[in-house]
């Protein structure tokens, strides 16, 4: 085979290597399964010094994880293996174990990949290089350099808008558990409402909670009697305050009489011939052991009912000064009075709110008072805490605001004779409009040159497919840190926005490393014109390493 054929054939290899890759960035990939992502704190250290190397496991809330044990970081030393932690979201549980790693000679140590079983099946971590390096002992030759001076910083014109924002939001959440804790009616136990109840409507209930029970079917008269009697007694005491708990069945029966003679209490001589009947039916089977009928006990209940509504009936109408008397009533106009100032205070608030909230707008802008006040996704990202790593093999060492997380993909039977593995990373903020991709290829011909134009060309040709417009591209070279020469395209497009008919104006930037046998890329994304996202674009570039050795 020609040499041009044979370029031919591995640039048409990194085509459609390229298209499969740019599926895993432009299209969101359900996580299935276990998600395993490893990261470390730092790949130099000096000798004695400790790496903290962190393995992170998301899986089903019953899979069973086992993380490696032992020295098997060889040639690095395990110093701790700190406990598991251990976070459950829904179905879902995040296992963190984080091991403490050191080496005691200088040099260049291979930290190898780590089997994590999950459920039996084994998943491996990414191997990486770490430095160790000796400490410097000889302090006379170092050229010595004079402090630098203070450089003026101009203040930020709006911060005190962010402060008084959250003061309103701070305010406003005290308010919330100040509401929820003391102004908030809490819900009532049933018992608590019953007793809340007026006498009449609770000794109802109680006379329709008696018919429902099991008293008469167990024959449970004593039983049945007892809590029907206690039911009219305790109403009479509370509505006409009369002492009937402790009064026998004639004396009870005497001072209903004589509120009758007295005008207080307009029951007809039946009703209470009546009630009388039942009294000492009911004394008969709590002390002589009588057992009445089932109907005549349920006959007595209905009475007892009717001898509670007729006795409520009885009674006059109380007066608004004995109303204002009763405890229940004054509760319910405090509580009224509360209501009103809470509406009185909850719209002052919400008035203050919106005033001020209308002249910062007017005053500012609505970007910036919401980028104050809320902040943005791309904002939170560059001001967060970053995550130093490397991915693939050969690896890409690059310092991301998060974690890039492992794509699984599969290689085709028809490239499977010309790539021999292929390791991609991603994370893709839909809310930032912000992504970034890097994916490391080596050849099954450790001699082959990879066809650098060709992979170019498949790129851009997979972002027309993506719904990609007006793409304007430039190509120049790139330096890593370390030296390392690669070709960067960059350039601006318009791209179509997921799972919606709206695009907007991004921009773009692909860097491509190869040799002998191998390919890495890296492909950032970002909207155009976000500061935040061009910090956090450039500080990736400026941490960007690989290397390239197979």
């Amino acid at each position: 085979m020609g040499m041009n054929t044979k370029r031919q054939h591995i640039g048409i290899t990194w085509g459609l290597a390229s298209a499969l890759w740019l599926l895993c960035l432009f299209g969101a990939m359900a996580q299935e399964g276990p998600v395993i992502r490893s990261a470390v704190d730092t790949a130099a250290i000096r000798i004695g010094e400790q790496i903290r190397f962190t393995v992170e496991v998301e899986a089903d809330s019953a899979a069973n994880v086992i993380f490696p044990e032992g020295q098997t970081f060889s040639p690095l030393e395990t110093v701790e293996a700190l406990p598991t932690d251990t976070t459950r979201e829904d179905h879902r549980m995040r296992l963190l174990k984080t091991y403490a790693l050191t080496q005691f000679d200088s040099g260049y140590f291979l930290l190898p990949s780590q089997r994590i079983e999950v459920d039996g099946r084994g998943y491996f971590t990414d191997s990486l290089f770490v430095s160790v390096a000796t400490i410097p002992v000889d302090t006379v030759t170092q050229k010595m350099y004079d402090i630098k001076p203070l450089e003026d910083v101009e203040a930020s014109s709006w911060g005190w808008l962010r402060i008084l924002g959250w003061v309103v939001l701070a305010l406003l959440f005290a308010g919330g558990l100040f509401y929820w804790f003391f102004w908030r009616r809490k819900p009532l136990s049933e018992s608590e409402q019953e007793a809340l109840l007026p006498p009449f409507e609770r000794a109802l209930h109680q006379l329709r909670q008696l018919e429902d029970s099991r008293y008469l079917i167990q024959d449970e008269f004593k039983a049945y009697y007892t809590e029907l009697t206690n039911i009219v007694r305790l109403y009479l005491e509370d509505e006409i305050h009369v002492s009937a708990l402790e009064s026998t069945t004639s004396e009870l029966i005497t001072k209903l009489e004589m509120l009758r003679d007295a005008g207080q209490l307009n029951l007809d001589p039946e009703t209470l011939s009546q009630f009388r009947t039942i009294l000492e039916t009911a004394d008969l089977v709590k002390f002589a052991k009588s057992k009445p009928a089932t109907s005549r006990a349920e006959e007595d209940r209905k009475a007892v009912e009717l001898i509670v509504v007729k006795t409520h009936d009885a009674i006059p109408p109380p007066t608004e000064e004995e109303l204002m008397e009763q405890e229940a009533y004054k509760e319910a106009q405090r509580a009224l009075q509360r209501r009103k100032r809470i509406r009185l205070a909850a719209a002052a608030a919400g008035i203050l709110l919106l005033v001020g909230s209308g002249a910062s707008v007017a005053y500012f802008g609505v970007d910036r008072v919401r980028e104050s006040v809320f902040g943005t996704p791309t904002k939170s990202l560059l001001e967060g805490e970053w995550i130093s790593s490397s991915y693939g093999y050969p690896p890409i060492l690059v310092e991301t605001p998060q974690v890039l997380l492992r794509k699984e993909i599969t290689i085709p039977p028809e490239m499977r004779a010309s790539i021999a593995d292929m390791h991609i990373f991603g994370y893709d903020n839909p809310g930032a409009r912000l992504s970034v991709m890097v994916s490391s290829t080596v050849l099954t011909d450790p001699e082959a040159e990879p066809d650098i134009e060709g992979s170019i060309e498949a790129v851009l040709a997979r972002f027309e497919q993506s719904g990609a417009r007006n793409i304007i591209t430039k190509q120049d070279s790139f330096t890593t840190a370390s030296g390392v020469e690669g070709i960067k395209v960059y350039g601006s497009a318009r791209f179509a926005v997921p799972d919606s008919g709206d695009s907007l104006d991004g921009a773009y930037q692909i860097l491509l490393f190869g040799g002998k046998g191998f390919l890495q890329q890296v492909v950032l994304s970002w909207e155009e014109g976000d500061a935040y996202a061009e910090a956090i674009v450039q500080r990736i570039l400026q941490t960007l390493d690989v290397k390239t050795t197979v």
